[in-house]
């Protein structure tokens, strides 16, 4: 068997799968510190324009999402475009990023279980939580994806509704006047602000997850484009709330917000309600297991869908035959996660925290990817149905020239080891990928004309 089960995904779950991949929460509780090293007082602003700039990005890929449907995301998009090997790296760049993403769902998740479990005098090794995190979401994303998707939603919605009312009690306390500070631009360089949207980068890739199920999702043409638009739409509008708020209200505190690991504890001890700690600490470890899961279930399908076309073996394109859900591809992103986080730990010796922003920054570099290869996919797709304007000439130009920004951002200034080495890996990853595609069309060119063949096919059938 080799087909999903369809019409299984409505609106609010693609909507809870591109959230879930956000993770909102991941950024609350980790990452506006690092924006704030970063950017300082205006790193709201890093998030304003990583929002605009993204969703520039989004209306490229919706020039796909509302014209066509499947479960390859956005590699069957630039296959329509670009032809088998700009379709192929821009699969191959998915793979890397959801796999990243994920680890830094799962080692965000080994944290903060691990602070709930030393409120109660126990100690894990991050190792075992690890293997509970990835073999949890196997088991949901293996039986049922629907279940899955009401799992990460409800997770996510938890953890939120405790962020927001920490946020209020913190802006009560200050009357709701404006922080004139976080208004001031003086000072602030284009360099600067350029790797403020590197971080926010981090923080908003996933938003396009609900395209990977294409063939599970109800009415697609419309839930989909509408599920990558809001989810882009609510997770940058939180991200400026939270961050105004936690720079506003962690001012007194004996460190600055960049030296805090755990903000939002912080601002719960500070403003009187310390018995949201524990509260906060659940919903992040919940937060960062649904992140792990929607990437390993969107990963799962772009390999699924890239299987089919002998990318990856041909049994990584196999759907189990009761739960219609892609169980080989699932097999493999779990393992590969469980190896990678693992051998990091005890080979390089990095700290969990460690683990957790070197796979984001990993994760960022392959999203980047694949949004280039998108959204020069997108006006070369609509010429071939005949349907290309200059507005969307413009929009793909000015998705790409913003892409600059963040893509610079990370190499000036030059980052301290290990991070610095991480482009390298990434080239080194995309080299293989690239030869991949050309020996399989050195060794099967009958092949890579029929899936050109499918794709052109799949993309022309629903106008």
């Amino acid at each position: 068997m080799n087909t999903l089960k369809p019409n299984c995904l409505n609106f609010i779950e693609l909507l809870a799968q591109n959230i879930a991949l956000i993770s909102p929460t991941m950024t609350a509780a980790l990452i506006i510190p690092l924006m704030f090293g970063t950017t300082g007082n205006i790193s709201w602003l890093s998030y304003a324009v990583g929002t605009i700039m993204l969703l520039f990005v989004a209306f490229n890929l919706n020039q796909f999402a509302k014209r066509t449907t499947n479960s390859g995301s956005m590699y069957t998009y630039a296959s329509s475009g670009l032809g088998f090997t700009g379709g192929a790296l821009c699969g191959w760049c998915l793979v890397w990023a959801y796999l990243f993403i994920g680890l830094a769902g799962t080692t965000g998740f080994t944290i903060f279980a691990g602070k709930l479990l030393e409120m109660i005098h126990i100690t894990a090794p991050p190792v075992l939580l690890f293997a509970v995190c990835l073999a949890a979401c196997f088991i949901l994303a293996y039986f049922d994806i629907k279940i899955s998707t009401l799992v990460m939603l409800g997770a996510e919605a938890f953890s939120c509704f405790f962020i927001i009312a920490l946020c209020m009690i913190v802006l009560g306390h200050h009357h709701f006047a404006p922080d004139v500070s976080q208004f001031t631009l003086k000072g602030v360089s284009l360099s600067t602000l350029g790797m403020g949207v590197v971080v926010a980068i981090f923080s908003l890739v996933g938003f396009e997850s609900s395209t990977a199920f294409g063939e599970e999702a109800v009415n697609p043409l419309k839930t989909i484009p509408k599920s990558i638009i809001w989810s882009l739409v609510f997770s940058g509008l939180f991200f400026m709330f939270v961050c105004y708020t936690e720079v506003l209200g962690i001012q007194g505190y004996k460190d600055t917000l960049d030296k805090v690991d755990a903000p939002l504890n912080v601002l719960s001890s500070m403003y009187g309600v310390p018995y949201l700690s524990p509260i906060l600490s659940a919903g992040a470890m919940f937060s960062f297991f649904a992140l792990a899961l929607s990437c390993m279930n969107a990963g799962a399908r772009v390999m699924f869908v890239m299987g089919r076309h002998d990318f990856f073996p041909k049994s990584t394109s196999t759907a189990h035959t009761k739960h219609s859900t892609p169980h080989v591809a699932l097999a493999v992103m779990a393992a590969v996660m469980f190896a990678i986080v693992t051998i990091s730990k005890f080979a390089f010796g990095w700290e969990v925290l460690d683990e957790f922003n070197n796979a984001g920054t990993m994760g960022a570099f392959g999203f980047l990817g694949a949004y280039f290869l998108v959204s020069l996919a997108a006006p070369a797709f609509l010429k071939k149905r005949g349907e290309l304007k200059a507005k969307d000439v413009a929009m793909c130009a000015a998705a790409v020239l913003l892409m600059i920004i963040p893509t610079v951002g990370m190499f000036v200034p030059l980052p301290d080891p290990p991070v610095r080495y991480f482009p390298y890996v990434f080239a080194a990853y995309l080299f293989f990928g690239y030869a991949r595609v050309m020996a399989m069309q050195h060794q099967k060119p009958e092949r890579v004309g029929e899936i050109h063949d499918e794709v052109k096919k799949l993309h022309a059938a629903t106008a």
